[in-house]
């Protein structure tokens, strides 16, 4: 595993002991992580603060030309929400952790011309579904079931 993907699961255990979702995003520029974050919505109070988001958000105002070359990584397969955030801002690849806690909008990412590269990480599915056994109810808010 790439030391980017790492760096998103270090934001997903983050978020795990501050008592929220464990999921966790880094954005990449030229080999160097220019934002990182994790799901924020129990901490917060934010209905969107998303792992994806949160490394959006701490990475600042780029120049439409840094995230059309940038490399997003996320635990897990991006919501819609997400999803279009990374085609709002032309992210042109998206690297996941995995996708069989929840199956995003991946096919909608790849019609638009984002490369997918799926990690199928062990510990990335390990630690949503230790999550989701613990707290059910946050899980089904968090995915709107």
């Amino acid at each position: 595993m790439d030391e980017f993907m790492r760096a998103a699961i270090d934001e997903a255990r983050k978020g795990a002991k501050e008592g929220g979702i464990p999921i966790g995003s880094v954005l990449v520029h030229n080999g160097k992580i220019i934002g990182r974050g994790h799901n924020k919505r129990v901490q917060t109070g934010s209905p969107t603060l998303h792992g994806e988001m949160d490394a959006l958000e701490n990475a600042g105002r780029q120049p439409a030309s840094v995230y059309q070359q940038s490399v997003i990584y996320t635990t897990l397969s991006p919501c819609s929400m997400c999803s279009g955030a990374i085609l709002l801002y032309g992210i042109p690849k998206v690297v996941i952790g995995e996708n069989q806690s929840f199956l995003g909008e991946e096919a909608l990412l790849k019609s638009r011309g984002v490369e997918i590269e799926m990690i199928d990480s062990d510990e990335c599915k390990q630690l949503m579904s230790d999550f989701m056994a613990a707290s059910p109810e946050l899980w089904n808010e968090d995915i709107g079931e």
